[in-house]
């Protein structure tokens, strides 16, 4: 196949490498976005979203789609509910509508981003496998299909396994302890109305013996969960998620004489499936190397407990796409500013993020979320 060159190739288009593509489009810088999905439907994105103002709100603005934004909100989203394993309500905040942190669907944000760039940004089908340095700042790409383009800037926003990251570092994520089984109750209100009773309105906080629930009301009314467990990295494989009911059964066996309830979370669910929570070192770093750098998972892959993953890719796709603006002719100046501040921005994102999980699945981990919130009223998850 023939060779493409791009001056600027961002491997990976999720919500960093859209965000990214767009703010340089804003400012007149002209990008290609290589993801390795069939398409923008291809798969279900999962999961809600706290947008937060310092950061994931601030690159929403820097794309100027903050008022398209406003539209997608799930109102009462940012409600917020920490139950016991016996089913116990412990805190229960309702969803202020102050917008500091509000709640979206992850697969709406993707498709305000998509449909905000120009046709054929998004090279659909195109799964890195490779890049080399080709000297003078300039990278060639390979791809599963045979394919390989060339690029001035080459842009690493292709998650926990970049394939890019090693051009610029040995950095390995590994396994954190934790391991979810997600599952998801659809129609919750008529189908599982003890499940949508115990969960609320928005996230949902269930702790206990280094264990527990995670979940958000969705804005399609179904419930999406996190059963989650201290466990050895192994665990998961002894599952087999193609038997719903064994698989039920045998993540249902870590939670026995828990409420019926909160058992129903899974007990019920129509879908069920693994996830391992893994983490980059905290501090991850590189020395600048022409040509090339890293956003979102890529750069800094932490644990979700910080709440902070998706809105660090936003905010770094943003902040390196205003420095190349801001440093034009000169893409080493800009790479060098960027993660000047990128570095230490995610170094204290990932110290959070891994002392919140050793809080949340310590021996005491419900009485410490419990006072967390009930010192700080305007808190949230």
């Amino acid at each position: 196949m023939s060779k493409e060159h791009h001056p600027v190739a961002i491997i990976g288009g999720g919500l960093g490498g859209l965000v990214a593509a767009r703010v340089l489009h804003v400012n007149g810088i002209e990008a290609a976005v290589f993801d390795l999905e069939a398409g923008p439907q291809a798969r279900t994105q999962g999961g809600m979203l706290d947008i937060h103002e310092e950061n994931g709100q601030q690159a929403i603005r820097a794309a100027g789609l903050h008022d398209e934004f406003r539209k997608i909100i799930h109102e009462g989203g940012q409600a917020m509910r920490v139950v016991g394993p016996d089913g116990t309500v412990h805190v229960d905040m309702e969803d202020e509508g102050d917008g500091g942190r509000p709640e979206v669907d992850r697969g709406d944000l993707r498709d305000l981003l998509l449909n905000s760039l120009p046709d054929g940004t998004v090279r659909w089908r195109r799964k890195a496998t490779g890049a080399r340095p080709l000297g003078d700042g300039r990278h060639e790409v390979a791809f599963a299909d045979g394919s390989t383009v060339t690029t001035d800037l080459l842009v690493g926003a292709d998650g926990a396994w970049s394939r890019i990251r090693s051009l610029l570092s040995d950095a390995e994520p590994v396994y954190t302890g934790i391991s979810f089984v997600e599952t998801d109750l659809h129609e919750a209100d008529t189908r599982h109305p003890r499940g949508a009773a115990l969960v609320g309105g928005g996230f949902f906080i269930c702790l206990g013996d280094r264990r527990g629930f995670l979940a958000h009301r969705e804005t399609d009314g179904s419930l999406h969960v996190y059963a989650a467990l201290k466990a050895d990295e192994g665990w998961l494989d002894t599952i087999d998620f193609t038997d719903r009911a064994a698989a039920k059964a045998a993540v249902l066996a870590h939670f026995e004489g828990w409420d019926e309830d909160l058992r129903g979370l899974v007990a019920h669910a129509e879908t069920i499936g693994p996830r391992r929570i893994h983490a980059l070192p905290v501090g991850h770093r590189w020395e600048r190397t022409p040509g090339v750098t890293l956003l979102g998972d890529a750069a800094h892959l932490m644990s979700p407990f910080a709440g902070e993953g998706a809105n660090l890719a936003m905010y770094d796709g943003a902040e390196l796409a205003l420095a190349l603006a801001a440093h034009p002719g000169d893409t080493e100046a800009a790479l060098a500013a960027y993660e000047e501040a990128l570095f230490p921005r995610s170094e204290a994102s990932a110290v959070e993020s891994a002392a919140s999980l050793d809080t949340m699945f310590g021996e005491d981990g419900l009485e410490q979320m419990v006072g967390f919130f009930t010192s700080d009223p305007t808190a949230t998850a």
